[in-house]
């Protein structure tokens, strides 16, 4: 097992260098809660963020209440702008991203993504659960990333599933119950399933996309400037929905 106590080095290090201005964010998996366990127990009361897409499934609210008990803390509740969601409902349904792999980044971007970035603009620092070995496109997350804005810091990256397993067995964590229901990976309900004997920890994650349908394509601005089909449908949905 990677050494605990190395990944706490790496939580209690951040902790002294940013202070209050360092926050977990974390949609209460495994990976988060140990981020989550860590963290709370080497500064009590550091704030605790998930982002509330409007689509999580119900077995996500009982997470956050299990882990604000434990803890005696308030998990704040990042929401996307409900203009920005009317907007997007309106022009593409409230079910887009089984339309295409640039109507399922759009939706991602409004519900996720861009209220990520608005509440993560006056942190300093924020702590992760990422791990190298949960796909190939996280085999280069850094144990502190301090190209990002604002600084990421992931002390798991050089985990091992089992590493995750063996911390919260011995440290009596609490457990997403989509777990129990054969889940590895999970996000937003409509975009999340369990995944079969053998399957990639992430293959659950928008099941229906192949890699040719997630090519974005280009499109032309009137200006000649060119932008991905999703910008051009963000462009569209953000300008809905400031009329």
């Amino acid at each position: 097992m990677s050494s605990p106590a190395t990944a706490i080095r790496v939580v209690e290090s951040a902790l002294r260098e940013f202070g209050a201005s360092a926050v977990v964010l974390t949609s209460f998996q495994r990976e988060g809660v140990v981020i989550v366990d860590m963290v709370q127990k080497a500064a009590p009361g550091t704030t605790v963020l998930t982002i509330d897409t409007g689509r999580l499934p119900k077995a996500t609210f009982e997470m956050i209440r299990s882990i604000e008990d434990r803890y005696s803390i308030h998990v704040e509740r990042i929401h996307p702008d409900p203009a920005e969601v009317a907007s997007m409902v309106e022009s593409h349904g409230r079910d887009l991203f089984r339309d295409g792999y640039p109507q399922r980044v759009l939706c991602c971007q409004v519900r996720k993504v861009r209220p990520l970035a608005r509440r993560l603009a006056d942190v300093g620092a924020f702590f992760a659960g990422l791990r190298r070995s949960q796909s190939d496109s996280r085999a280069d997350v850094e144990i502190v990333d301090r190209s990002s804005s604002p600084v990421k810091i992931c002390p798991l990256a050089d985990w091992s599933h089992r590493d995750v397993l063996d911390y919260i067995a011995a440290n009596g964590l609490p457990e997403h119950p989509l777990y129990a229901a054969g889940y590895t990976s999970i996000g937003c309900d409509p975009c999340t399933r369990a995944v079969a004997a053998g399957e990639d920890e992430r293959a659950g994650r928008w099941w229906w996309e192949t890699d040719e349908s997630k090519e974005c394509g280009l499109h032309f601005t009137p200006d000649g400037r060119v932008e991905r089909h999703v910008d051009v449908l963000l462009r569209e949905i953000l300008e809905r929905a400031t009329v």
